[in-house]
């Protein structure tokens, strides 16, 4: 059994646990339960409570006696019987079921809407008829007055099938396209239905009218939800005469007085998948809603989160046990769910072993996996010297640091410190010499650390308690005895330097403010020395240096304010003077820059002449390139201007350019001369 809690509700899962197949003998069982823990611990409160696959829907009838399921694969109901703890019987059906009424009290008539437009009815002794509707079905009520079943699905049409008469009746013609959801109110048989336009319409069965229209979708879109596409409504149910609650395709339940058109509450799930099932638990005025993801319960007049749920598979119905904190699904696996909370009420009458159970769980409560585990940070593991344990199996990574076992700290710690015992004693000692010693009748003893700081809050509450008893106000508490502000006056790192520059500028009367906390201080400290020397302290000494000192004027305090500043401006000259000193006396050597390869250097301005061409205009940057000859401007034929830029060639090109082409008129001279002598040869020779 698996306890759960939020919100301080506890929730009991009664289903968790392994299960065992159906074909194992109870010799194997027996021998299982033996050797298995788990399996011996598990509570199976009803035997065989799953489907062979999945489970669709689940409900109870109105004696609390037997509880019905239907699930897949082959479709089959099941029903159990409560006061035998056992499956009573088991028949298999054609197609899926999309959803089921018991009619009677026990299980003797029932009514299935299937798959295949069919509608099939059971008696006690099993399958009894079944009859086809014109269009897919998706929802079904039973109207008890008029023996009269109310179908809707995929057609703008409501068929009526009148049991008494054994015939369909004229249909009720709908302005929606098409129906998800309804539900007949139970005190005054008002038809309700959730259309896939996201409207609510009310009928009157007496009349065959439309009596009322809802805009749920409208109603739903609030500033705070984020919503794809049009909510249809995916669930609904009436509560008492008056209150309805609807659920939508995208994740919202509407909670509506029949009175008014206007919501009295819009509760979002986040998850933006379709609202499944809504319950309500009158006791504590709760609303259970569910998606396929989470069950919700919150209260109905503030919206409030009382608890949720979460399993581990997908939820299709949810079903809770009249008058009772038990509560069913029906998921996307073979094991049906079944939890118990005992806020919400006792268990049923054929469980109540569960309450005794529960109290006992909650008097003695088991050790969470982390008590035998001390968590260590790594700056710990290396004041231990256990660092070299990281990555092996002592130590369990979590969040920011690493479980291990608190034995083995304990031993790790022993060996790091071995007179931590002695330390440990030592200060239980003086815990107990300064507890006897606050027994006794002394003086308001100051703090350690920051007792200029405590002697102000002091003198202020002081004057705050007169005004208040003058006012017959109740006093503020001090900030000396909030445990919050305690490590102030005791850790020595939240001391105040007073002689810091952000203190003396935002405090420029500090000096002159203080003096007479100084002299308080210095009697106190006086005090306390004869108080250890165990000499009689002499009285009346404070009220002489209270009545010496002279309020402080306009005057004062801009003497005081120059005053500090020429002192801050003295100290800063100072150290000015020091840094140049530092510098002269330091040796500067040389630092070398590399060169890219392709670069030549020209001199440090560069960068600087960068900067300022940047900063000028684009008309006077285009000048500038003109000058350069690296800007071509022309006008072209239709008016427009045609600018041709060319790239800045390096230093290096230019040298490269200039030996091609002193290279090149090297080579037509000589191929001049080469022609010039060819010439002359030609010339001197005699013709045959």
């Amino acid at each position: 059994m698996q306890v759960s809690s939020l919100n301080e509700v506890k929730i009991y899962s009664l289903s968790a646990g392994r299960s065992l197949p159906e074909w194992l003998s109870d010799r194997k069982k027996r021998a299982l339960q033996k050797k298995d823990v788990d399996i011996r611990r598990r509570i199976e409160l009803i035997q065989d409570f799953e489907m062979p696959t999945v489970s669709t829907k689940i409900k109870v009838s109105r004696d609390g006696q037997y509880i019905m399921a239907v699930g897949t694969y082959k479709p089959r109901i099941r029903c159990f019987d409560t006061y035998q703890l056992s499956q009573k019987f088991e028949r298999c059906l054609d197609s899926e079921v999309v959803t089921f009424e018991i009619l009677s009290d026990d299980y003797s008539k029932i009514v299935f809407l299937e798959c295949g437009r069919f509608v099939e009815f059971h008696s006690q002794h099993g399958h009894y008829y079944k009859t086809r509707i014109p269009k897919f079905g998706r929802d079904f009520s039973y109207h008890y007055p008029s023996c009269d079943l109310y179908f809707v699905g995929a057609s703008s049409e409501v068929y009526r099938l009148n049991l008494e008469q054994g015939r369909f009746l004229n249909s009720l013609q709908t302005d929606a396209s098409e129906s998800n959801a309804c539900d007949i109110n139970p005190v005054h048989f008002l038809f309700a239905m959730g259309t896939a336009e996201g409207k609510v319409e009310c009928w009157d069965p007496r009349t065959r009218n439309r009596v009322g229209l809802l805009d749920c979708a409208l109603s739903s879109v609030t500033a705070d939800t984020e919503i794809e596409g049009l909510p249809s409504v995916s669930a609904l149910k009436f509560d008492g005469a008056l209150n309805m609650a609807v659920g939508t395709s995208t994740g919202q339940v509407l909670l509506y007085d029949l009175r008014s058109s206007n919501p009295l509450i819009v509760k979002d799930h986040h998850y933006g998948l379709p609202i499944k099932s809504i319950q309500f638990q009158h006791q504590l005025d709760l609303i259970i809603s569910a998606d396929s993801r989470i069950i919700k319960m919150w209260n109905k007049d503030t919206g409030k989160i009382f608890t949720s749920m979460e399993p581990e598979y997908d939820i299709n119905d949810v079903c809770l046990y009249p008058n009772s904190g038990m509560l069913m699904t029906a998921n996307e696996a073979p094991k049906m769910n079944i939890y118990y909370i005992p806020v919400l009420g006792p268990a049923p009458k054929w469980c109540s072993f569960l309450d005794s159970l529960t109290e006992e769980l909650e008097e003695n409560p088991e050790t969470t996996v982390y008590d035998d585990y001390k968590f260590v940070t790594k700056q710990d593991l290396e004041n231990l010297g256990l660092a070299h344990l990281i990555g092996s199996s002592l130590l369990r990574a979590y969040m920011h640091g690493f479980f291990m076992d608190i034995r083995l700290y304990h031993k790790a710690k022993m060996m790091a410190n071995p007179f931590a015992y002695e330390e440990y004693r030592k200060e239980k000692i003086r815990q107990k010499i300064e507890e006897t010693r606050a027994q006794r009748v002394q003086l308001k003893k100051l703090p350690k650390v920051n007792k200029e700081l405590a002697l102000k809050l002091i003198e202020e509450e002081g004057e705050e308690q007169q005004v208040a008893r003058k006012r017959k106000q109740k006093n503020l508490p001090s900030l000396l005895k909030d445990d919050r502000f305690k490590v102030m006056f005791e850790n020595p790192d939240f001391q105040v330097d007073e002689q810091s520059e952000e203190f003396r500028l935002l405090n420029p009367l500090v000096s002159k403010i203080s003096e007479k906390r100084k002299r308080k201080l210095k009697l106190l400290e006086e005090l306390e020395a004869q108080e250890q020397e165990e000499e009689e302290e002499p009285e009346g000494k404070a009220s002489d240096a209270e009545s010496s000192e002279s309020s402080d004027d306009e005057k004062g305090w801009v003497e005081e304010v120059r005053k500090q500043r020429k002192l801050l401006r003295q100290e800063e000259k100072v150290k000015r003077q020091e840094r140049l000193k530092e510098d002269q006396q330091t040796s500067l050597k040389p630092q070398f820059f590399e060169i890219k390869e392709g670069e030549e250097f020209r001199s440090f301005k560069d960068s600087a002449k960068k900067q300022k061409l940047m900063k000028k205009t684009l008309g006077d940057r285009l000048k500038l390139e003109e000058k350069l000859g690296t800007l071509d401007v022309s006008d072209t034929t239709v008016g427009s201007k045609q600018a041709t830029f060319k790239l800045k060639k390096s230093e290096q090109q230019k040298k490269q350019q200039e030996a091609e082409k002193q290279h090149r008129q090297e080579r037509k001279t000589l191929r001049r001369s080469a022609n010039h002598l060819k010439s002359k040869r030609g010339r001197g020779r005699p013709f045959h």
